[in-house]
């Protein structure tokens, strides 16, 4: 529907129009009927279901099926296929208020940013196969084969192959590593190498993208074994031996891989900045609150400045961080190149979040490393977005490159 106030944006041109626009197509109240729909949803989750959890080191099945349920994991499939049809705007405010609810979305949340390659580079027969049958969730697709234990960062030097026979199969040889959530999804989202580095055209050609079918081969031909972190993460390595992938299952074009996930990391690092955001939130606000029943020497201990200050700086930084998401998420909608917003958007919000986590637990005292206050927990979650999906160290380096133009350090 044409919204009255498009006009103005007249004299606008480019991005800058698409961003307005994009803005005003997202009304306050209706992401706030978004966030009153998760914080309702989390509250069936509290404390006490997570730090079962943590213990047994156990997926939230349970949490994963209401959100699913609720439409919210297939928020960015459009509605042709059964899905939400959100924006990233809206996908970011479902992901920042399950963490700002004390509930954690890393279980489910590359559902979300893996749609972004499928949707923009998949064909039509491949969404018509998928995106309805996720979007109800009679299938998970949570799994994203990247990183690799001898090239980490380095995603240009993957070594897992995939050899085309004939006009039907890849074979698929290899390993992968940090890849979470494998033993809960059915599909997985795998970058492979088509054609040997040394042969490529291009430094970014000869790698390929591949829907993988995991039920297909579970224990024969695609061995899983789980990696025991310090967070309840579902995280693991994965083996793939003469993984025979119909061709048919190919994304896009041969040697093209790198520039498709390209699409859906920007996504991923806006929608894990919205998480950071969330927990930021969830920190700042149980700390206040602890502040102003605590009382120590007769008085709150909000009431000292050595408490509040703390706790204001960790605001400010949120605030701060939580304005470059927003528009790192403009940024994507309208369709222009948003890799430095995306990347500073994720980088700040880690560290915001971090800051939070750190304040949080000063606050507390003691009381913030006991299990029933969950501020362990979440300390713990959210410490690892200093170093996945991204390390902070990596983001610098490519701002100092590709915005600054300092000398490539790597």
């Amino acid at each position: 529907m044409m919204r009255p106030w498009i006009p103005v944006f007249a004299g606008m041109s480019g991005v800058n129009r698409a961003m307005a626009t994009a803005q005003s197509d997202h009304s306050p109240d209706e992401l706030a009927q978004i966030r009153a729909s998760v914080r309702a949803l989390c509250a069936g989750f509290p404390g006490e279901y997570w730090r079962g959890l943590d213990r047994a080191r156990a997926y939230p099945g349970d949490f994963v099926a209401a959100l699913t349920k609720a439409g919210f994991l297939g928020a960015l499939i459009p509605e042709e296929y059964g899905g939400s049809g959100l924006t990233l705007i809206e996908a970011a405010a479902i992901m920042e208020e399950i963490h700002a609810c004390g509930c954690n979305g890393a279980a489910c949340h590359a559902q979300m940013y893996t749609m972004g390659t499928l949707l923009r580079h998949g064909n039509a027969e491949q969404k018509q196969r998928w995106l309805p049958l996720i979007a109800s969730g009679e299938l998970r697709l949570q799994a994203f084969g990247v990183t690799e234990p001898t090239s980490g960062t380095d995603t240009l030097g993957l070594r897992t192959t995939a050899v085309r026979e004939g006009n039907s199969d890849y074979v698929i040889n290899g390993q992968k590593i940090w890849t979470s959530r494998a033993e809960h999804s059915d599909l997985m989202l795998l970058l492979a190498r088509t054609t040997p580095r040394e042969q490529a055209k291009t430094r970014t050609g000869g790698l390929s993208v591949f829907v993988v079918d995991m039920r297909l081969a579970q224990g024969t031909n695609i061995k899983i074994n789980p990696i025991r972190t310090m967070m309840n993460h579902a995280t693991t390595e994965v083996f793939f031996d003469d993984l025979r992938v119909p061709a048919e299952y190919l994304i896009g074009e041969e040697g093209a891989g790198f520039r498709y996930i390209l699409t859906g990391m920007n996504a991923e690092r806006i929608l894990i900045a919205a998480e950071c955001i969330g927990d930021a939130k969830w920190f700042i606000a149980k700390a206040s609150a602890y502040a102003k029943e605590r009382e120590v020497f007769g008085r709150p201990i909000g009431q000292n400045q050595g408490v509040q200050f703390p706790i204001a700086r960790a605001y400010s930084q949120m605030r701060a961080a939580e304005l470059m998401v927003r528009e790192a998420a403009l940024l994507y909608e309208a369709g222009g190149d948003c890799g430095p917003e995306a990347n500073m958007a994720k980088l700040l919000a880690a560290d915001a979040s971090w800051a939070a986590a750190e304040m949080c637990v000063q606050t507390h005292g003691g009381f913030g490393f006991a299990e029933e206050f969950d501020i362990e927990r979440k300390f713990r979650e959210t410490r690892l977005y200093q170093v996945a999906p991204i390390s902070t160290n990596l983001i610098l380096a490519y701002l100092a490159e590709h915005v600054l133009g300092l000398p490539r350090s790597y």
